[in-house]
């Protein structure tokens, strides 16, 4: 190509583009008022929404999690029971809950357990505290190493610690000599912890010792520990009275008699507005001065042992394992209204004196059968009642109370079989005799100035199926009977209306 044709065509490009030269004009010619005009209409759109839903989270956030988490597990495992929710509710100081954990690794069950306990008082407040931020703040309260997930609960000058593992209960595995998390405690411990440290008096439960008594279990001792009530020993014939700062005391079904002098002090104590609970076993030892004691309260020992002739009211084939009914009296009223089932083996009847004093009164807690019947010839081979036997119904529990002149009140529970707080039998009803027998106990102890709370553990177990003598003796009918029954009936009229056509 020429030099001449090269210059033409370069001066035709110039030209072009001086022609596309931006013209803003033109540009915003190209943008109507209806454009601005919807453009301006989805931003604000745009605007608004992302502000609602930034609004409906911080509301959502602020609404107690009882109302946002349903708990549908069989044991209530992440919520709060009524007991927890009218100590709550009866709270008036400040509570700070801290949860030793590193960010992120908070356990889920705790933390939403807390939110429970947070929602549910305005005096309740709970932090997180990370060890590794704040290596030193444990050690203000304890010196003990403490696990992930541990709780420090403080209000005031008093603090607990719950450690990790008392939260959750383990049990060995004897198929592959595991350990298998068997009940989760979290409700139990931190309860039983804001009560220790809101009451400035902890009430002092004796136990007497020296007559072959039996021990308590160690469920039933953690129980009432975790009541916030400290258990001690007493031995009467070193002390020679009951101590000024007991708040109840426990004697639990001597194998040998108390002497007098025990027996008057027991009495001085009661009469001058002392509490006690009383278990007894039946036993062939003359129990005189421990008899005296019931009797001056209007009761004694029926002879022999309680057999229930309705299967209503005994389980394990067995009619001297009673399952009595539970009458709700102010020692046992939740326990009557409860689902639970009691279990009393091998109980003598409680017989009520008809020239007890005025001032004293008598309430059953629980009551056999009227087809119960006492057996007085222990010899006898014969389990069905016989001549000379006492017909029923018996008291197998009573609370007994007592008005002073000065203002003052006795109050005593006595229970005529201590197996009722045997390990084995509680867990053949789920636990139903240990509630019975805690919920009696802290009637005799709480005060105005301190009220004794005792959550049971939560089971992440199937539950134990109590049945009476009857009931399973009906699902035996049924299962075996009555539906395989009905089954062949439907079978065989198939198939003859099957052969006929």
């Amino acid at each position: 190509m020429s030099f001449r044709k090269k210059a033409e065509k370069n001066n035709e490009q110039n030209k072009e583009k001086k022609n596309r030269k931006f013209n803003i004009k033109r540009v915003v010619g190209t943008v109507s008022k209806k454009h601005i005009k919807n453009g301006s209409y989805s931003m604000i759109m745009t605007v608004i929404f992302v502000a609602a839903v930034v609004v409906t989270n911080m509301i959502v956030g602020e609404i107690p999690s009882k109302y946002t988490q349903i708990d549908v597990s069989d044991s209530g495992l992440y919520s709060i029971g009524e007991e927890t929710k009218k100590a709550l509710k009866d709270l008036d100081k400040d509570v700070t809950i801290y949860q030793i954990a590193q960010s992120g690794y908070e356990d889920k069950n705790i933390s939403s357990l807390l939110k429970r306990y947070k929602d549910e008082s305005k005096h309740i407040k709970v932090e997180v505290k990370d060890p590794v931020v704040n290596p030193k703040f444990v050690s203000d309260y304890t010196d003990e190493q403490i696990s992930a997930n541990s709780l420090i609960i403080e209000s005031g000058e008093r603090s607990k610690v719950i450690n990790y593992s008392d939260m959750y209960e383990s049990s060995l595995d004897y198929n592959t000599y595991s350990y298998q998390t068997t009940g989760f405690d979290g409700e139990g411990q931190i309860t039983s912890a804001i009560g220790y440290v809101t009451s400035e008096n902890l009430p002092v439960l004796y136990t007497l010792e020296g007559h072959g008594e039996k021990s308590l279990s160690t469920d039933m001792k953690d129980s009432i520990e975790k009541a916030n009530i400290d258990v001690q020993e007493l031995n009467l014939l070193t002390e020679e009275s009951v101590p000024e700062d007991a708040d109840c005391l426990m004697i639990l079904s001597p194998t040998t008699d108390i002497s007098s002098a025990e027996k008057d002090a027991v009495l001085k104590y009661l009469e001058n507005g002392g509490k006690a609970m009383i278990f007894s076993d039946y036993t062939e030892a003359e129990l005189k001065n421990f008899d005296t004691i019931l009797e001056n309260y209007g009761v004694k020992r029926a002879e022999g042992l309680v057999f229930e002739g309705d299967a209503q009211h005994y389980a394990m084939q067995m009619p001297y394992y009673l399952v009595p009914d539970v009458g709700s009296t102010e020692a046992s009223s939740e326990a009557a209204a409860s689902d639970y089932l009691t279990l009393a083996p091998f109980a003598q009847g409680i017989q009520k004196l008809d020239n007890v004093r005025d001032t004293v009164k008598i309430e059953s807690i629980l009551t056999t059968s009227d087809s119960s019947y006492s057996k007085t010839n222990m010899n006898s081979s014969q389990i069905e009642k016989e001549e000379g036997d006492v017909e029923g119904p018996f008291d197998i529990g009573v609370s007994i109370t007592e008005s002073l002149a000065d203002g003052k009140e006795t109050q005593l529970v006595y229970y005529s079989t201590a197996n009722i707080i045997d390990s084995q039998i509680n867990q053949m009803v789920s636990g139903g005799n240990q509630q019975l027998v805690t919920e009696s106990l802290k009637w005799l102890v709480d005060t105005e100035e301190s009220a004794s709370v005792s959550i049971p553990s939560k089971s992440l177990q199937v539950a134990s199926l109590s049945l009476t003598e009857y009931d399973a003796s009906f699902w035996k009918i049924w299962v075996i009977g009555i539906i395989p029954g009905v089954f062949l009936v439907l079978g065989f009229m198939i198939w003859f209306k099957r052969r006929r056509a």
